[in-house]
């Protein structure tokens, strides 16, 4: 899969990932530190990379479609930051990506489970 992690998102995650054979392409990497969430989004949809992030706002549907995009991620920590949350939450985004496809979902990876956002007929 091809990934996109966002500025929020360590090293380590990037590592991680790549380990278990993903393409992963990161913010900081691409000098896009900083830059504003459209433009983030507009990159992700333009290299067909699905977004994995910490930000919330990427959870806002009418502004940031998934159903435009490879996917958008967002990992919640569940509690104040640490360094086991931020690996827990990717290895429990791998454990869905194996069995269903992310392209033009949204997903929220809480602890103890993922939230899949579905589109309904009349949205757009």
């Amino acid at each position: 899969m091809k990934i996109k992690l966002d500025e929020n998102i360590g090293g380590s995650g990037a590592d991680f990932l790549r380990r278990n054979g993903h393409e992963v392409a990161t913010i900081r990497e691409q000098g896009l530190a900083g830059a504003a969430d459209e433009r983030v989004y507009r990159a992700c949809i333009a290299e067909g990379r699905a977004l994995i992030t910490l930000d919330r706002d990427f959870g806002q549907v009418p502004r940031f479609p998934p159903k435009q995009s490879a996917g958008i991620v967002i990992l919640e920590l569940g509690g104040p930051a640490s360094l086991d949350r931020l690996r827990d939450r990717p290895r429990d985004f791998l454990a869905l990506a194996q069995t269903r496809s992310l392209v033009g979902e949204l997903w929220i990876v809480e602890p103890g489970r993922v939230r899949v956002h579905l589109e309904r007929d009349d949205e757009t």
